[in-house]
């Protein structure tokens, strides 16, 4: 049915993709996440920020049961409420979001905490707040988000792969054309966005993202 997780080894996979609707093609959430995890994906993150509270509870009660059919992971991100309302396996949340100490006194210790940072300072406090994993990025330039801060480039990233014990994703403007690069770089876990829900072949795209991967 799929691998077994746990908050602590939820990045153990090689691809984590994230839903966008108004990148998708004007194809709802659940059919793109239908078919990502048809194509092998084993850690969905949902991302909508403008969508009203009650539809995306729907929308979320529908993934989780999806990912869990398939033995996927399931992340929300930055609504706490939602979260654990849905039973997800984890919670994303921003350097301007609640505390991570504070988030982990209402989820417990079995959900995981991502975090997304953007220098190394970040980083360090990261670990040293409890999050079970990082976000690393934006690699390059992205659109996907309205507050999304400058690109770190690869600096960064050589920086965690060398200096940072907890598990990381590297994120931002990652396409099937530059991941080689990012993986080179020490990346084992990427997570794309639009590259994916933006494509009409889904799995055509999944497949070839994890080729030059694992090319890589």
């Amino acid at each position: 049915m799929g691998r077994e997780f746990s908050r602590h080894t939820i990045l153990d996979t090689d691809l984590y993709c994230l839903t966008a609707e108004k990148f998708s093609l004007d194809r709802s959430n659940l059919d793109v996440v239908k078919a990502m995890l048809e194509s092998g994906v084993s850690l969905i993150q949902y991302r909508e920020k403008e969508k009203k509270s009650g539809e995306k509870y729907q929308e979320c009660l529908a993934i989780r049961q999806m990912t869990r059919d398939a033995g996927a992971a399931f992340i929300v991100n930055d609504d706490i409420d939602l979260a654990l309302m849905v039973e997800a396996d984890g919670v994303h949340i921003g350097q301007e979001d609640f505390p991570v100490q504070a988030v982990r006194n209402i989820v417990g210790e079995k959900m995981a905490i991502g975090l997304s940072t953007h220098s190394p300072e970040e980083a360090r406090e990261a670990v040293r707040c409890g999050a079970d994993y990082i976000g690393v990025g934006p690699i390059f330039k992205t659109f996907t988000k309205d507050d999304v801060v400058d690109p770190v480039g690869f600096e960064y990233l050589e920086y965690v792969v060398g200096n940072v014990d907890i598990p990381f994703v590297a994120i931002g403007g990652i396409k099937e054309h530059n991941v080689a690069e990012v993986v080179r770089r020490g990346a084992r876990c990427v997570a794309i966005v639009t590259e994916i829900v933006g494509s009409e072949d889904i799995g055509g795209t999944i497949n070839a993202l994890r080729q030059k991967m694992q090319h890589a």
